[in-house]
């Protein structure tokens, strides 16, 4: 084994850069606006429950939009603290929130016609946010060369919030999303539906795995 390869990064991290101050400041600017986000979105929910702050809470806590919105502001502090982000950990935000802002609009925002905070909300969690988180990915995370088995670990958030709803539903009757809802589709149909989205994260996962391959420059 070469010195150059002895101190080559593990698979699926970026090389161990910290983060300059451009990009940390930049970092900041991310989180800022996840927690303002998340901020609109709770004063918003907490007007239909007529200020009772702990339903508000919880109800919140039932959507992967708003707990993976939570994923990103806290990592993105971090970042602007100083941390060494791996590559493979903001890709995978990347491919979490990206998909939270597809499946919204491609599949959830016809079925309601948000108002006043609640558009703000909407548009900063489901848009603003994810187009950031991706922009900062592409201009500050260094090139690397993602070992696909990555891709798999990046379905560990979903499916540990699949798993989280549907228990949670089960024993609520809480029903964050529709297509997670048996009682509308039948058990059967949920099921094909989850799988559907598992797929579509598999493949969104495989094509930002892909797109870092295709980013990384030659001999370095």
């Amino acid at each position: 084994m070469s010195t150059k390869d002895a101190h080559a990064p593990a698979p699926g991290q970026a090389p161990g850069h910290a983060p300059g101050p451009v990009a940390r400041a930049a970092a900041l600017v991310v989180s800022v606006c996840a927690f303002g986000a998340l901020a609109i979105r709770g004063v918003a929910s907490l007007e239909q429950f007529e200020g009772d702050v702990g339903a508000t809470l919880w109800q919140l806590a039932g959507f992967f939009t708003v707990l993976t919105n939570l994923l990103v502001a806290v990592h993105f502090m971090a970042i602007a603290a100083g941390w060494r982000v791996p590559g493979a950990r903001v890709a995978g935000l990347v491919l979490w929130i990206g998909l939270v802002g597809l499946v919204y609009h491609l599949l959830l925002a016809h079925l309601w016609s948000p108002e006043g905070l609640s558009w703000w909300a909407d548009q900063a969690l489901h848009t603003l946010v994810p187009v950031l988180v991706a922009l900062w990915w592409l201009a500050f995370v260094p090139f690397w060369s993602p070992d696909w088995r990555v891709v798999l670990i990046w379905l560990g958030w979903p499916l540990a919030y699949v798993a989280y709803a549907i228990l949670r539903g089960a024993l609520t009757g809480f029903w964050p999303y529709p297509f997670l809802d048996p009682g509308l589709h039948g058990v059967g149909e949920g099921g094909v539906n989850l799988l559907g989205l598992l797929l579509a994260f598999l493949l969104s996962g495989a094509a930002v795995a892909g797109l870092d391959r295709l980013r990384l420059a030659p001999g370095r």
